[in-house]
Order: structure tokens, then sequence, then C-alpha cells
């Protein structure tokens, strides 16, 4: 009897709601039934949030996206900074050395009034071991970034060893000389095995830049820095 008679009521519920939506006009929604106004908010709502979603929360949702792809590379970065740090006395010691390094190099560079001293020495050593100079030529200097370059054309004659025993002097020398292009032949029609040679090659040293060539430099720099902007 109870389950007839809620069965009954429960029908009588669902036609009386459904009631509710039939005949709406839809120019005068604010006479609408109970029923029909709750499902319109509902519909008006769910629409509001699903805008809300994809015009708000999509581009929050894929900048969150964007800063988890970012987290691998920090971590790894953290862990590079890390290890740095812990090993920054070793870092600093190590820079310490490269420091000392560069000095004890630029001591071997000579300064641009040390150049025509330099110079004496590369022909003396030649002199000193027997070699006559047919050709002893200073070129043009050449501007670098942190130093200056200045070739030498050098040709001499003489004996095999000594023209061995000059390019091992010239590279002793306590400033930096380096040989390059060497050609050593001997002279045209000679039938003497152990006769004089000929060498020719291009003698290059280098000097430390003074303040104002270091300044030029520094602006030359900033100039063609700016060109590129």
């Amino acid at each position: 009897m109870a389950t007839s008679l809620s069965k009954i009521d429960l029908n009588a519920w669902f036609a009386e709601f459904s009631g509710q939506f039939q005949g709406l006009n839809p120019k005068e929604p604010g006479q609408w039934p109970l029923a029909p106004k709750l499902a319109s908010a509902l519909v008006v709502m769910l629409a509001v949030i699903g805008v809300g979603y994809f015009f708000l929360l999509s581009d929050v949702e894929a900048g969150l996206d964007a800063e988890r792809n970012r987290e691998p590379r920090l971590r790894q970065d953290y862990q590079a900074k890390l290890a740095q740090a812990v090993n920054l006395p070793e870092l600093r010691k190590q820079k310490s050395q490269v420091e000392e390094y560069v000095t004890q190099l630029e001591k071997q560079l000579p300064g641009k009034a040390e150049i025509d001293s330099l110079l004496s020495d590369i022909s003396s050593a030649g002199v000193g071991r027997g070699l006559q100079f047919e050709l002893f030529r200073p070129g043009q200097v050449v501007i670098k970034d942190y130093y200056a370059e200045l070739p030498i054309a050098v040709k001499v004659s003489g004996r095999y060893h000594d023209i061995g025993a000059f390019a091992a002097d010239v590279s002793n020398l306590s400033r930096i000389v380096t040989l390059h292009n060497l050609i050593v032949v001997a002279p045209a029609g000679a039938r003497d095995a152990n006769g004089p040679l000929t060498m020719e090659a291009t003698a290059r040293t280098y000097r430390y830049l003074d303040s104002a060539e270091v300044a030029e430099q520094r602006k030359a720099a900033a100039k063609a820095g700016g060109k590129k902007k």
C-alpha cells in the first residue's frame, strides 16, 4: 500500500515538474515557474564558467605548463651553481693561478719602447751564429684585441747547423718571438752538399698595448657594437 502511494506521488511530482517547462514565453522569463528559472540560471552559470575557463583559466594553465617545462632546466642550473659554490675555493685558486700565468706571459711581451732592443737581439743572434743577413725588414704593426703583432721578414745565409742554432736561439729569447713560413734552400747551381744555405722566414714578435692603445681599442669596439645594434 505504501509502495503504491509513493509511486503515485513520484509520478505526480514528475508530471508537475515537467509541466512547468511547457508553454513558456521566452519573451517574459520573469513569469516562468520556479523550475525553469532555476534551470535557466544553472545553464547561464555553466556557460559563464565555461567561457571564463577558455578565456581566462586557459591562459593561466598555459603559463603553468610553461613554468613546469622550465623546472628541469632550472633544476640543472641550480645543481650546476651548487657545484660551483661547493668548489668555490678551488675555483678561486685556479683563477689566481691563471692570473699569475697571464702576468708571466705579459712579462715576455715587450713594450713599445723595447721593440728596438728586441730587434737588435734577433739580429745579434744571427750574427753570433755566423749568418749573413740578406734581409731584415720589420713590417706593419697589426693591432689585435689585447696585443700588437710585428712581422719581420728575414733572409739569412749560412751553414745548415748554424741556421738551426739561430732558430733555437730565437725561440730561447727572453721575449716571445716565433718563426713562420720557413723556407730553406741551397743556392742555385750549388754543388757542395755542405755549402751555405739560404733561409727565408717571417719572424713575429708581440708586444702589449699601452694605455692609449687599449683605450683606442675599447673605443673602436664600442663603436662597432653600436653599429651592429
